[in-house]
């Protein structure tokens, strides 16, 4: 058993593959004895975090998740733990395993009683053990309103003490982070919240509403290798480190070219930030010249806080010679140059209003197909994406890697969808999800940030997936690393960037 922390890359599987691998374990063992590994793990765990307990509250749902908190609780008790279970389930409605785990609490001494321990404080522990991937895998994404197990689940949300839930938070669908209808949290809760993932680690616990509810995830494989299952997903590993060599010059790390920054005569409000803050990221990324060009012709001829920038003239730019970021800002003036930046540009990165003109225009997005195989990457958050996909922001959020994989595959190029656990898709390659970031980053400028070092990223050599997956790592950990008492804007964050490559 381990903490999964940013730094490894881990194969993640969807309810249906972790389903199979259950069952085929399960015929190569004696009966019972997953659960009896998965109650022991559950045990382990909990006694890790709450030591000095006054009170453990096992919520039990009527199925084998039931059973893994049944097969917890005999432990603990056992150990001297003061336990009391709740368990939704008649032990003659339970299943085969979970009833035998019923039996044997009962045959332990475990006290049961229909309601929580009335003081449950921080000091003590829920453990969650109502649904787990019981929604999901079974296809049932919804329970009556009237369903007794809706009461429990309300109570183990708003509990005061830490949670920890076995193999999914319940309600959480594990294979895309969002809850099953009606089940979602009424409101926030400030405990601590843990989950120990079995056998397989679950998609859902990394994107979306997954990382805010799993909370710090544990992960137990019970003895039985996940190989048999090909993966889902990858969660995707910190990049590794490059050392420049000396005899390298700016030459050796690519030109970047920003275009972008409608400017404030054109529509009575200016973007010219957006481009600023991606060029400034790019150059702190480590590309060797960035070239911006603002779409604003009366703009300055030098950043004056960023000097190292050079502005162009778009007519200027030698586009097949360079990588171009186009978008950030660019309002309704990047549709007069987005036909030939999509025909000439040598690599490309396209985010907010360029994807925003592309979704919006059939020729655009025909010659965004044609650029393959030239390096090209989106970088869209959720309403972006479902403007290209022609649907809606909720659709998107609902299926996430799903989506990322359908712009990936239509537009023959590797798409990054930004949000809580961002999505790295590429043409016939699995999905990534990012592990880092936190809600530092829900500020303004932070997706120009972004753009502007998967620029350089490309610049520099690396192909388009790996240049994503770097430059999202490395944005989303900056954020994670950020000292509590510094205040955070895009333009910060911009200037705390190191190389890329």
């Amino acid at each position: 058993m381990y903490c999964i922390t940013p730094g490894a890359a881990h194969a993640l599987h969807d309810s249906a593959s972790t389903r199979r691998l259950e069952v085929a374990a399960a015929a190569l063992l004696p009966a019972h004895t997953l659960m009896q590994r998965a109650g022991l793990a559950v045990a382990r765990l909990a006694r890790a975090l709450a030591p000095h307990a006054r009170h453990i509250w096992i919520a039990c749902g009527p199925g084998n998740n039931g059973g893994d908190g049944l097969e917890a609780a005999m432990h603990l008790h056992q150990q001297g733990l003061p336990v009391v279970v709740t368990c939704l389930g008649q032990p003659e409605g339970l299943p085969d395993d979970a009833r035998r785990s019923w039996q044997r609490a009962r045959n332990a001494g475990v006290g049961f009683s229909e309601q929580p321990p009335a003081e449950l404080g921080p000091q003590d522990l829920c453990i969650d053990a109502l649904l787990g991937l019981g929604l999901s895998a079974s296809g049932r994404h919804a329970l009556p309103a009237s369903h007794p197990l809706r009461a429990t689940l309300a109570q183990v949300q708003t509990c005061a003490a830490p949670v920890l839930a076995v193999d999914v938070p319940s309600g959480l669908l594990a294979d895309s982070g969002q809850f099953a209808p009606g089940l979602a949290p009424a409101s926030g809760s400030t405990s601590p919240r843990y989950t120990l993932s079995l056998l397989t680690l679950k998609t859902g616990l990394f994107t979306a509403l997954g990382r805010d509810v799993a909370g710090s995830v544990w992960f137990d494989d019970l003895g039985c290798s996940a190989s048999a299952e090909p993966a889902t997903a990858w969660l995707h590993p910190r990049p590794a480190s490059r050392v420049r060599p000396h005899a390298s010059h700016k030459g050796s790390y690519g030109d970047v070219a920003v275009v972008g920054g409608e400017g404030l005569h054109q529509r009575g409000m200016g973007m010219g930030g957006a481009a600023l803050l991606a060029a400034r990221a790019a150059l702190h990324s480590g590309a060797g010249r960035v070239l911006l060009c603002l779409r604003d012709h009366a703009s300055p001829g030098i950043d004056m806080l960023q000097p190292e920038l050079m502005l162009r003239h778009f007519q200027a730019l030698q586009l097949k010679n360079l990588t171009v970021v186009c978008g950030c800002g660019g309002g309704e003036a990047i549709r007069a140059v987005l036909p030939q930046v999509l025909a000439q540009a040598a690599q490309l990165v396209l985010d907010a209003d360029a994807l925003n003109a592309i979704a919006a225009d059939a020729t655009l997005q025909q010659a965004l197909q044609a650029r393959h195989p030239r390096p090209t990457v989106l970088t869209p958050h959720p309403l972006e994406a479902a403007r290209l996909l022609g649907t809606t922001a909720q659709q998107v959020q609902a299926q996430r890697l799903l989506a990322a994989e359908q712009l990936a595959q239509r537009f023959a190029c590797v798409v990054v969808l930004k949000g809580s656990g961002s999505v790295i898709a590429a043409p016939g390659q699995l999905p990534h999800i990012n592990p880092t970031g936190n809600a530092r980053l829900a500020s303004a400028g932070t997706g120009d940030v972004l753009a502007g070092m998967v620029g350089a990223a490309l610049a520099s050599g690396l192909d388009a997936h790996t240049a994503a997956c770097q430059a999202v790592f490395t944005h989303g950990e900056v954020a994670d690393r950020w000292p509590a008492q510094q205040s955070f804007t895009a333009n910060a964050l911009a200037c705390q960037l190191l190389p890329l490559a």
